[in-house]
């Protein structure tokens, strides 16, 4: 059974950082990407960035460039978003996602698993 487990969510105010990690286990993948999506509340869940297995490949929403980075560490199975700057609106549940292929795929909205998801809450 796979798990990914996503960690490191929380309060901050307006202008704060956040790291949310995301960790894999139950099967041994290579060659996936990974990605992070957000839900707000009332609103679809969206894409957030994408990253590819070797991390040469990154994708990003438009409303988080420049503030959000995303990066792997496949030793520890474990995906990473970074995010700085934070603003009211990157309030939401995150998850994190993993597709056994292509980060082409994963803008496509192709996903084969699922976080549970992690609160990010920015006050203003």
């Amino acid at each position: 059974q796979v798990r990914l487990v996503e960690s490191g969510g929380g309060l901050v105010q307006t202008g704060g950082s956040l790291r949310l990690s995301c960790v894999t286990s139950g099967r041994t993948f290579v060659g996936h990407a990974m990605a992070w999506f957000r839900q707000a509340p009332g609103k679809e869940r969206e894409f957030v960035s994408t990253i590819s297995w070797r991390g040469y490949t990154t994708y990003y929403a438009d409303s988080v460039k420049g503030r959000f980075t995303i990066s792997r560490d496949n030793a520890r199975n474990t995906v990473y978003l970074q995010m700085n700057s934070l603003k009211p609106e990157d309030t939401a549940v995150y998850y994190c996602a993993l597709r056994d292929g292509s980060t082409d795929s994963v803008v496509a909205g192709v996903i084969d698993y699922w976080g549970q998801g992690t609160q990010v809450t920015v006050s203003s």
